[in-house]
């Protein structure tokens, strides 16, 4: 497998390349990471089994969408494939620091404002289905917002949760009511990271700021936002730097718990537990609005 991966990125990047050491590294819950380094060239790769190779092909076209934006720092991907039945995907290797000062992350809100004002679309979707975490995530051009979130994203998370053994109600008449929430908001198709939570945010040690992992697609930019909230870890200068750039609509206080519901539905399809009580506390108040 190693020396198939180490004649794939020599292929991709047109110099020799031979994997001199390889150490396991951190790099999300559902796969195995490591650095791979000749010496000279260091890479990040991940690895999971052959059956996964269609999401991290998406991953791969989804960080080079957003890396083409030529806005915020993306760790570019080198390239992809199956061997020796497992599915990997390779990238750049970026040096990552602790923290960084408010400063950087003005910059990360300025820049992922710049991707959302830059990425655009003439519908919501992507040209490809992916993955949120390891659950699919259904990305079918539609022309309306309130169709594609009500349908694409909650209406397909609470029939996974349903099956799951959640007790929730119709699942036509919670998109019904999603789809009623949002009538009336008419957004730009942005480019968005997708699964913009603290743990796929970072800095390098020279300051830059950093997105990885997404989830691609094209809708509200506020769905971003909205993540990025759900679980904490960005300051205030995040927020700054992004209404400085692209001021966020008046309404959107009102959308974000619609849009983190996506989220908390998902993690309870992906690990059970007292997500199930947080989606149905969400959903009742979204059904009393």
């Amino acid at each position: 497998m190693w020396t198939e991966i180490a004649k794939e990125i020599s292929q991709a990047t047109g110099k020799p390349f031979e994997i001199k050491d390889r150490r396991s590294v951190g790099g999300g819950s559902i796969n195995q990471s490591y650095a791979i380094t000749d010496g000279t060239e260091t890479y990040f790769l991940k690895f999971n089994s052959a059956s996964e190779y269609e999401m991290f092909a998406a991953e791969a076209v989804g960080l080079k969408e957003m890396y083409d934006t030529h806005t915020i720092r993306i760790p570019q991907p080198i390239c992809w494939g199956t061997t020796d039945n497992a599915a990997y995907i390779v990238m750049e290797w970026l040096e990552f620091g602790r923290g960084g000062g408010s400063q950087v992350w003005e910059a990360m809100g300025e820049q992922l404002a710049e991707m959302h004002r830059k990425g655009v679309a003439e519908q919501f979707g992507w040209h490809r289905n992916n993955t949120i975490g390891s659950t699919p995530q259904i990305n079918t051009w539609m022309d309306n917002w309130a169709d594609f979130f009500a349908e694409h994203r909650i209406g397909y998370q609470v029939r996974l949760a349903k099956r799951r053994g959640g007790n929730y109600p119709d699942t036509k008449k919670v998109v019904e009511k999603v789809r009623e929430v949002l009538a009336d908001h008419h957004p730009q198709p942005s480019l968005v990271h997708g699964d913009l939570w603290g743990g796929n945010a970072a800095v390098t040690k020279e300051g830059e700021p950093v997105i990885l992992d997404p989830a691609t697609y094209y809708g509200d930019r506020e769905v971003d936002i909205a993540m990025s909230e759900l679980f904490g870890g960005f300051p205030a200068a995040f927020y700054q730097g992004y209404n400085a750039a692209w001021e966020l609509d008046a309404g959107y206080k009102q959308r974000k718990d619609l849009y983190n519901l996506y989220h908390i539905l998902n993690h309870f399809n992906l690990f059970g537990g007292g997500y199930g009580s947080q989606a149905s506390r969400m959903i009742d108040r979204l059904m009393k609005d």
